[in-house]
């Protein structure tokens, strides 16, 4: 999707200690970091769910199953025992603000849901996340995280979920997409490179992640618009290097995935 920034050393960061408490007496913990561009975290699993919102800068996380991107104004779901890596791909200089909730197993938060997903952060969650970070009165952040869990259950998942597979000749195509979402090349073209046939992968598009090579083209091209769009990157200018064939033709897909235009959503989201 976007370029990664090179593995540096002191941009390498381990996962708070607070996501492998396990004490029902304290159900959720908070912590925060301030992290610069192409800031990252090693593949790692811990039994608490995780929260982690992106206050400001634009972060990436990968499992297994897939690739979430979580823009400013979301939070991302991840179930405890999930593995999971996550960088920070905000443009150079402006790097990423990010507060945590980790939910203790005793607590189910998203019961439901089947692995990670993005949410929108509604205002009062963003408050009393903002509050759970600075406080330290326990019977307090009790109540503070009851009402953290009632908001968190509630989200709605945002569309910003790239699905995986496990087939390592599809995993092959999909990861060189993710790095060049403008490849032109039809299926057929590709399907040489991944060592399977044009027909083969449909087949494994369709088991695996539940789309078409079509439609699964479209939204790694739509979530590496979203990183430009945080980027400053005009419609336009996205638009042609992402290989749509006119501006139109962009704003009318991002439209139909994210329901309302480019500029509108990033003025917008997360409300």
């Amino acid at each position: 999707m976007t370029k990664d920034v090179a593995e540096t050393p002191d941009l390498r960061f381990d996962p708070s200690g607070a996501a492998f408490v396990l004490d029902p007496g304290r159900p959720v913990l908070a912590h925060g970091r301030d992290l610069a561009a192409g800031a990252h975290v090693a593949p790692h699993a811990h039994p608490r769910g995780q929260l982690l919102w992106a206050a400001e800068g634009l972060l990436r996380l990968t499992a297994e199953d897939g690739v979430w991107l979580v823009p400013p104004g979301f939070g991302i779901w991840i179930p405890g025992g999930t593995r999971h890596a996550m960088r920070v791909i905000s443009r150079p200089g402006t790097g990423a603000r990010t507060r945590n909730l980790y939910v203790d197993p005793s607590c189910p938060a998203r019961a439901d849901a089947g692995g990670c997903e993005v949410l929108p952060v509604s205002a009062l969650l963003r408050e009393v996340i903002l509050r759970m970070a600075d406080e330290g009165d326990a019977a307090r952040l009790a109540r503070l995280g009851a009402v953290a869990l009632d908001e968190i259950a509630a989200a709605r998942p945002a569309p910003l979920d790239l699905p995986g597979g496990h087939d390592p000749r599809l995993r092959r195509l999909t990861a060189h997409l993710g790095r060049h979402p403008a490849d032109p090349r039809p299926l057929p073209a590709l399907a040489a490179e991944a060592g399977a046939s044009p027909r083969t992968l449909e087949r494994l598009f369709r088991a695996e992640t539940g789309l078409t090579f079509r439609d699964w083209r479209g939204r790694v091209r739509l979530l590496a618009a979203v990183g430009r769009l945080e980027r400053g990157e005009s419609s336009t200018t996205i638009a042609h290097s992402l290989g749509w064939r006119s501006t139109s033709a962009f704003v009318a897909a991002f439209r139909s995935h994210f329901g309302s235009p480019p500029q509108s959503w990033l003025r917008g989201r997360g409300e």
